[in-house]
């Protein structure tokens, strides 16, 4: 008998062996050759701890993007590549420091120029990999000529040009110092205020048409997330994978007025500003659940910390409160270099790719995005220019908790927990120094 044994299993080895390459070992169950879509969501000015899922447990101002955490992975230490929106954005499209992409200041009204020409954005890698693309929200990076979106590799754009405090509008909302309503007919020209372009009205685009000027922030939220269903709606029907970035105007100020009359218990303006983006980021992920949900992957953090000199209007660092910085007198939050300033909220949502309610602690970064996105797309990055971040996968779909890596210098002469925590990240900025020198 134990001949007929061997000569059964012998076959059954030879049969497996015949059938191994028709095997589908793609994590997830992914079809072979199907390439993923991509959505991107940056909020704008959102603070670490705005997000209940990483400090506040009580409010529940953002059960959406909470459920999101629970269902996928959130990252507690992760930052923005500048603590400014354009620099911020331009390296998030790019996968490089402003000091590489040129992009180190905030472009005003009156730029006329933009994120430069020669850099290749990551909408531009992926149209040439096949990928439908599509730019709904705040630009940022330049609106004249052949800066403008659907010149820099989106197929389909709706949204402003610069933040929405950059441009006079009918309904100013709680921006402080406040913004006075546009001019009208022949009325004469008002001073220009601190921080309000008080002569040219806030333009609303669709691709490289403007639809609306003074733009209307109070339905503004709405509309964003009318064209987002929409534009995943039509790529889904054409059958090609795609890539949306959305730049929403939260939490920046002016918060719209509406806002507050949605909230009937009569919620801080910016609490009610939360739920309003927290309910839009949910009905992006419903209609993503709805179409694809086994094939797309949702990457949601900030452009940056919240913005503490609008006091009741500016968002949480959490416990990064920079003890030591606000008792000389300054802010650990937007436009510094402290951890209030670029650590932000992240999170990763996808299906059976990412695991379920997992905290990553990995130091990662925006500028990881490019090549993540990249290499999950199948596609090649540029060979001509150096990239600064790193392809996360491995973090995302658990195998790994190791993103970049550097040693950090002890505090000396302190034992404030808080303190150390709100120092300038040594992790992430000489890191990123020491690659530069490079």
């Amino acid at each position: 008998m134990g001949w007929l044994f061997l000569k059964v299993l012998f076959l059954g080895v030879t049969f497996l062996g015949c059938l191994y390459p028709l095997v589908d070992f793609c994590p997830g169950g992914e079809t072979r050759g199907q390439k993923p879509n991509f959505v991107i969501i940056l909020a704008d000015d959102m603070g670490w701890g705005d997000l209940g899922a990483n400090w506040d447990t009580e409010t529940k101002d953002t059960a959406n993007l909470d459920k999101m955490a629970a269902e996928g992975m959130r990252f507690v230490d992760f930052h923005a590549a500048a603590s400014t929106c354009s620099p911020s954005r331009a390296s998030l499209l790019t996968g490089r420091l402003g000091l590489r992409n040129g992009v180190t200041h905030n472009f005003a009204v009156t730029s006329v120029g933009g994120l430069p020409l020669n850099e290749t954005t990551l909408a531009e890698v992926l149209q040439q990999a096949g990928y439908v693309t599509g730019m709904i929200g705040k630009w940022h990076l330049g609106h004249h000529g052949p800066y403008h979106p659907n010149f820099r590799g989106f197929d389909y754009y709706f949204g402003i040009p610069y933040s929405h405090d950059m441009g006079c509008t009918d309904t100013p909302g709680y921006n402080h110092p406040p913004c006075p309503a546009c001019p009208r007919g022949d009325r004469p020209s008002r001073s220009l205020e601190r921080d309000c372009y008080t002569d040219v009205a806030l333009p609303l685009y669709e691709n490289l048409n403007i639809v609306e000027q003074p733009v209307n922030l109070s339905s503004l939220a709405h509309k964003y997330a009318e064209k987002a269903i929409q534009f995943i709606q039509n790529a889904s029907a054409s059958g090609r994978p795609f890539l949306l970035y959305m730049g929403l105007a939260h939490m920046h100020v002016p918060i719209s007025r509406t806002q507050l009359s949605a909230d009937a218990r009569g919620r801080r303006p910016y609490g009610a500003g939360l739920r309003e983006m927290d309910s839009l980021v949910g009905q992006i992920k419903d209609k993503v659940d709805r179409t694809a949900k086994e094939n797309t992957f949702l990457w949601f953090t900030g452009d940056n910390g919240p913005w503490a000199q609008k006091c009741e209007l500016a968002g949480s660092v959490g416990p990064f409160t920079g003890l030591w910085q606000t008792h000389q007198g300054g802010s650990p939050a937007k436009q510094t270099t402290w951890e209030g300033g670029h650590r932000v909220p992240a999170l990763a949502y996808w299906p059976g790719r990412v695991p379920v309610n997992v905290t990553s602690t990995a130091l990662l970064s925006v500028l990881d995005i490019f090549p993540t996105v990249v290499a999950l797309a199948g596609a090649s990055l540029p060979q001509d220019r150096h990239f600064d971040g790193l392809d996360a996968s491995e973090v995302l779909f658990g195998w790994s908790q190791t993103g970049h890596r550097a040693e950090p210098k002890p505090v000396m002469g302190t034992s404030d927990r808080s303190s150390i925590m709100s120092l300038p990240l040594f992790l992430t900025w000489k890191m990123m120094l020491q690659k530069l020198c490079l």
